[in-house]
């Protein structure tokens, strides 16, 4: 029981030593941003929708429906949000893929290949 005892010790010294990565991660304050802009831009060009923002992790952070917006688009900017972060690339390439032949995107887990999801970047 005591050489247990010091092992975990030993292994608790070595993580708490070990070199901890740093990342920057998305606030509220800027989830807000985001669905602001969207908004208003959706406004402008008298869409109605659902805009969802998810953090690095897939979590939804913010989600708005926007009045007059259809129920179903809500798991569908769910999924939008998720392809976008899953596969690192606004959803417009996959469904231009589509598009353009390339059925098998269509068999991708977790793909939605609909125009509207887009990824967000920090320093490119």
């Amino acid at each position: 029981m005591k050489k247990l005892l010091i092992a975990g010790l030993m292994l608790t010294s070595a993580v708490a030593n070990a070199q901890l990565a740093t990342k920057k991660a998305l606030t509220l304050d800027a989830a807000k941003a985001i669905v602001a802009a969207a908004e208003a831009e959706a406004k402008k060009n008298n869409f109605t929708m659902v805009i969802c923002v998810v953090d690095d992790g897939g979590n939804v952070m913010l989600l708005e429906r926007m009045d007059g917006t259809q129920l179903g688009s809500v798991q569908v900017a769910q999924d939008k949000a998720m392809t976008a972060l899953n596969f690192k690339r606004p959803t417009k390439a996959l469904e231009d893929a589509v598009a353009g032949g390339r059925n098998a995107v269509l068999k991708l887990t977790g793909a939605i290949p609909i125009e509207g999801g887009i990824p967000i970047t920090v320093g490119g």
